[in-house]
Order: C-alpha cells, then sequence, then structure tokens
C-alpha cells in the first residue's frame, strides 16, 4: 500500500481551501471510489498525500500497465469504474495499452495523471518526463483527455468522466491536471456530483415493430455482447419465450448460462454456426458491435432481420446496419421487448427443436476443431471441475484461451470470464487477476495464459505476492510465440523470432515470493489449482504443450 506521509484531515479546512490535489481525491471519494491502482511519483504525490484520509485503497502493481489491467478486472467485476493513478510522461503511456482495451471492450476506466505546468511553454525546456502532448496521446485510444485548467475545474472533469461511465457506452477516460495546479489551493464550497440519469429508453414504435417481428419468426436467434450482461435474466427470458438459440461473443461469455440447452457458447468463429446464423430469419444483437474480431472473419451477410439493440446510436449503422434499430440501455430495452411480446410461451416443439438444433450445433462445431483443441479440453475439464459455480477466470490472448478456454470452459451460474478481445493486448490476465481479487476477495479468481503473455506482466506475480491472494495462474508452456509460429508456418515462412529461450516459470514465482510447480498431467493440474486456491499468495502452474 502506498501510504507513510502523515494523514491529513479528510474535511476541508473552514474557509473551504482544498489544494489540487485533496480536491481530486474529494471528488473521487464522493463518487463513491473506494480504491485505486498506480504507481507514486515525483509528480503525483499531492494526491496520494490525500487518499487515506479519504479512505481510499491503494494497491502497487509493478508496472503501470499492469495496473491500467488491474483496474480493468477491477470494473468489469463490480461494474464500478476502475480508477488509475500514474505520474506524467512515461508512466502515463505505460499505461496507454490498458485504455486502448478498456475503449475496445466498453469498460469504465479513469486515468488520472499531472501533466506540465500551467503556463509550460510550447518550446521544450527539458522539465522532467516532458513529452509534447499527454492528451493528445490519450485521446487515440480513450474517450476524452481532459486537462484541466483551475482547481475547481478538478471536480467538474471528474464529474464529466462519472457522467460518461454512467449514460451511454461506457469507455475509459484520461484527466490530466498540471502539476503546479496539484499543489495549489483555492477556496471551494460543496463538491459537485455527477447527476443521476435514468436508463436510455428505445422509442415505442420500434419496440411494437420488434415485437411484430418476433412474434412471425419462425427461426429465430439471440446474440448477445458485452453489453447486455446487465440484461442477463431477461436475455434468457427472452430466448426461451422465442425458443431461439443464444450465442455470445468472448465479452458476452456467460450471460446465458452455457450449460442451458439453448446456448451455443462462444461459437461466432466456428464454420459452421456463422452458416447457421446467416439462415436465421430474425437475428436480435444485444450489446455486441458485430465486429470481425468477434467472428475472427469479416462478419457474415446475414439473411434475415436484424435487430439490434445498444445504448451507443453508432452501432446501429456502422459495421453491419440494423434493420430495426433499438437505441437504450439493454436491461430496460429488453424488459420492454419482451412486456410487448404475447405472454403465451412458444410452442413446446419448437422449443424441442430448438434445442436438438443446438446440440447438433455445438457437436459440429466442437468436430470442426477437434483436432487442434484437444491439447487442451482435458485441461479445462480439470481447471472447471475445482472451480466454485461463482469463480472468476481471467484470459490472456493465448491459444489456450481464444481456442481452448472460450468454447470449451464452461462458467458456472454466476461465474466470470474476463478476456482482452478487439484490441487484443498480452499481459492482460494475471494483472487482471489481481483486480478481479482486491474486487471479490470472498470469491475464486484464475488467470489462465501462454508463456509468451504471461512474461509481458510477469512482474504482477510480486504484486500478487505482497496482497497475499489465493491465486492460481495457469499457463500453457509452448516456448514463445505459438499463435504467430502456426501463421508463419501457413504461409509457407520459416518461423522467425517466435522461440524464445526456456524460462523456469515455477522458479520465477517462487523468486518473486510465490509458489510454482509444473502439472504434465490433466489430474496434476487438477491436483495444483485445487491446492493453489487454498494457499495464499499466486501459485504460478506450468502445463508444457509440444511445439511442433
Amino acid at each position: 500500500m502506498a501510504h507513510g506521509l502523515p494523514r491529513p484531515e479528510a474535511a476541508p479546512a473552514a474557509d473551504g481551501v482544498l489544494s489540487g490535489g485533496q480536491v481530486l481525491v474529494r471528488a473521487l471519494a464522493g463518487h463513491s471510489v473506494t480504491q485505486v491502482f498506480g504507481i507514486p511519483g515525483t509528480h503525483n504525490l499531492e494526491i496520494y498525500r490525500h487518499l487515506e484520509a479519504y479512505g481510499i485503497r491503494h494497491v502497487t502493481p509493478r508496472h503501470e500497465q499492469g495496473a491500467g489491467y488491474a483496474a480493468d478486472g477491477y470494473a468489469r467485476v463490480t461494474g464500478r469504474p476502475g480508477v488509475v493513478l500514474t505520474t506524467t510522461g512515461p508512466a502515463l503511456m505505460n499505461a496507454a495499452a490498458a485504455v486502448g482495451q478498456a475503449y475496445s471492450d466498453s469498460v469504465p476506466l479513469l486515468v488520472v495523471s499531472p501533466g506540465m505546468p500551467l503556463r509550460h511553454p510550447r518550446l521544450s525546456t527539458g522539465l522532467l518526463h516532458e513529452m509534447r502532448s499527454q492528451t493528445e496521446a490519450l485521446r487515440g485510444v480513450a474517450a476524452f483527455s481532459h486537462r484541466v485548467s483551475s482547481v475547481a475545474e478538478i471536480e467538474t472533469a471528474v464529474a464529466r468522466a462519472f457522467t460518461l461511465f454512467r449514460t451511454g457506452r461506457p469507455r475509459p477516460a484520461h484527466i490530466e491536471i498540471p502539476l503546479d495546479l496539484l499543489e495549489a489551493t483555492e477556496a471551494l464550497g460543496p463538491l459537485r456530483l455527477a447527476p443521476p440519469l435514468p436508463p436510455t429508453a428505445p422509442d415505442p414504435q420500434a419496440l411494437r415493430q420488434a415485437a411484430e417481428i418476433l412474434t412471425a419468426a419462425r427461426r429465430p436467434a439471440l446474440l448477445l455482447g458485452g453489453g447486455a450482461r446487465g440484461a442477463a435474466g431477461t436475455c434468457l427470458s427472452l430466448a426461451e419465450r422465442l425458443a431461439a438459440p443464444v450465442i455470445t461473443t468472448a465479452n458476452g461469455k456467460g450471460i446465458v448460462p452455457e450449460t442451458h440447452p439453448l446456448s451455443l457458447g462462444v461459437s461466432l468463429h466456428g464454420p459452421g454456426v456463422r452458416k447457421w446464423l446467416t439462415a436465421r430469419d430474425v437475428v436480435i444483437a444485444v450489446g455486441t458491435e458485430l465486429a470481425e474480431s468477434d467472428f475472427w472473419s469479416p462478419p457474415p451477410s446475414l439473411g434475415g432481420a436484424l435487430v439490434r439493440i445498444d445504448v451507443d446510436v453508432d452501432q446501429m449503422y456502422g459495421g453491419t446496419p440494423a434493420d430495426l434499430a433499438l437505441v437504450g440501455d439493454a436491461r430496460t430495452t429488453v424488459a420492454a421487448l419482451l412486456a410487448e411480446l404475447p405472454a403465451e410461451e412458444n410452442d413446446r416443439h419448437a422449443r424441442v427443436a430448438a434445442e436438438a438444433e443446438v446440440s447438433a450445433l455445438r457437436g459440429a462445431r466442437d468436430a470442426e476443431t477437434a483436432a487442434r483443441d484437444a491439447r487442451w479440453i482435458p485441461y479445462l475439464e480439470a481447471i472447471r471441475s475445482v472451480l466454485a459455480d461463482d469463480a472468476i477466470i481471467t484470459s490472456d490472448s493465448a491459444q489456450c484461451c481464444y481456442y481452448g478456454a472460450l468454447p470449451h470452459l464452461p462458467l458456472g451460474p454466476h461465474g466470470r470470464y474476463l478476456h482482452p478481445t478487439g484490441f487484443g493486448t498480452l499481459g492482460y490476465a494475471l494483472p487482471a487477476a489481481i483486480g478481479a481479487g482486491t474486487a471479490a476477495p470472498g470469491r475464486q479468481v484464475l488467470a489462465l495464459s501462454g508463456d509468451g503473455g504471461l512474461q509481458f506482466t510477469v512482474q504482477e506475480l510480486a504484486t500478487a505476492v505482497q496482497l497475499r491472494l489465493p491465486l492460481p495462474i495457469v499457463v500453457f508452456d509452448n516456448g514463445g510465440y505459438g499463435e504467430i509460429r502456426a501463421e508463419m508456418a501457413a504461409r509457407g515462412d520459416t518461423p522467425t523470432a517466435v522461440d524464445l529461450p526456456p524460462v523456469d516459470l515455477p522458479a520465477l514465482a517462487r523468486a518473486y515470493g510465490g509458489h510454482g510447480t509444473r502439472a504434465c498431467t490433466a489430474e496434476e493440474l487438477r491436483r495444483a489449482v485445487a491446492e493453489a486456491l487454498d494457499t495464499p499468495g499466486p501459485t504460478l502452474i506450468s502445463v508444457p504443450e509440444e511445439t511442433s
């Protein structure tokens, strides 16, 4: 924990004079922030001075990219914004990859950094951590980058960020506070907070049209993305009402229980499933971009009507345009759509036929990829056998995750699977698991990675040790970058720069103060994961893979 300085008073002085650092921390606390991730530096010490007094816990990762991924994992599990504190220049740039991932996956992430002084000249002066423009750099990966120009404007910028998080599509935001404003003081009145706003509701006429289309449908399908997570119960009711098979993106994994007879799980990448989807007479897409990163290929042309439900109006005409657009909050909109449908359940024979169709599609999907995926399935089954129904799994951009776990590791009824889709960053799993573990200390958390991706953020083992999180980290070790190796071979190229010298990863975990072991069989992995879940601190479990 990054404390150690004298504890100031939480309340401002009688004259209401606060420093910029205190204004920031007061505003974060006022918006119910109780935990932040970051690394203190020369320019942000006035922020750190006030954290403890306002009851904000600080977690110190070993790299700012790890701080960003940890805050991302925290946000996905809690549903509240994750907050990152960095210092200027390189620290903020270190966090930029995590900001880009949060933007891609619609995660509410707030990054706060100092910036050059308010009247800093445009020409370089060589000031510590000086760069041409932090705000221009962050605008490329965040929804906005707000450089404040006064102490009072700090709380306005924080309220602006939380308004973004509460309305429309969640996106990351950056606030830059000139470093001289952090130390400057100003007399302020009561804190100004982001206003409470009701969920966005769809147009009533569009709802009625959608209900008519769905009532007449004979081959409907329900496609759920991460934006549907808040509507999980109503989405399941809609699927059952329509006897509609359900398919999800990676971010939508588990919104409908993957053991449900209508669930196809994460299957959009399967050729057979994509062909099946094009033959539906109606597809209801909830909270998803319908992007190439969802299908692993250009999105197919749908043969029937596309009804899109999304809070982001841009989705209605971007990518695959909607035939009927329902713009609104997913929970509100799906519930309203259910209310417009006839009250009776769909024909029992239609439900039985849909379940049989789903079962056949599952089998065909697995047959298509059996030769590729068989190596991971016994190990994934071993992991599943020891996890609780509400376990949280974090994953990386690794073959064992996107080929293996996404389609073949079903979640429990209340579980979560956190995956870096779209932007596709490496090194996400370990720090995201740390963030998830601090967000939900009573739940099991497991990280799943490859040896190449793990080493982007392997230093976060030290963070997990410091926090004493019981964290199994299962690493499938194929000696480098297996996916790129396979792509090179498929092109007829000689694999280049993809085979890495072996690293004794379990020994590295022990060097950090954690635990480490190897599992060469599924049963060994089962035992190792079960033990790790009951052991304070991280346990790195290396699973050797064939590389040929």
